[in-house]
């Protein structure tokens, strides 16, 4: 996923630096140019969950928005946020991952390559959207606990 991030950020003339930081911040955006922090950097399921909520930022937020007492800048953040769990972690893959039989959040965040943290914040997104389950196609996603149902025709049978 980061790869494909990287191409993104390309594609809109976002640079993007990999860069020792101070130590509660993981990534920074502005100006078109997206920083993250070195010290975070683990895996590459670790800067594609960086990247994604800082392009986020790159596509939704307007302004400087580190003071996160106001109200507005926790609006923007959210937006933020919220564009970065749909593009990487869209219902389709949860949807995908159930066809590929993978059984647990573990599974699920590394076929999706963001890490489990990045994965829960999602789908505590989602609930936070639809409630515990929404309907997708012939499939209903639950929430919590996190499953899929999937939905046959009778008509067909």
């Amino acid at each position: 996923m980061y790869e494909k991030l990287l191409e993104h950020a390309s594609k809109y003339n976002v640079e993007v630096y990999e860069k020792p930081m101070v130590k509660n911040v993981k990534g920074l955006y502005a100006d078109n140019i997206i920083w993250i922090n070195k010290n975070y950097l683990k895996t590459s399921a670790d800067k594609g969950s960086i990247l994604a909520e800082e392009l986020g930022h790159y596509h939704t937020t307007v302004g400087d928005i580190i003071d996160q007492s106001k109200i507005a800048n926790q609006k923007q953040e959210l937006r933020a946020r919220t564009w970065a769990y749909e593009q990487t972690i869209p219902i389709s893959k949860i949807i995908e991952a159930h066809r590929l039989n993978l059984r647990n959040k573990y599974e699920l965040a590394n076929h999706l390559e963001v890490t489990e943290p990045f994965l829960e914040a999602a789908l505590q997104r989602y609930r936070d959207k639809y409630g515990l389950s929404v309907n997708y196609d012939n499939y209903t996603i639950c929430f919590d606990p996190l499953g899929v149902i999937e939905w046959f025709d009778h008509k067909n049978f």
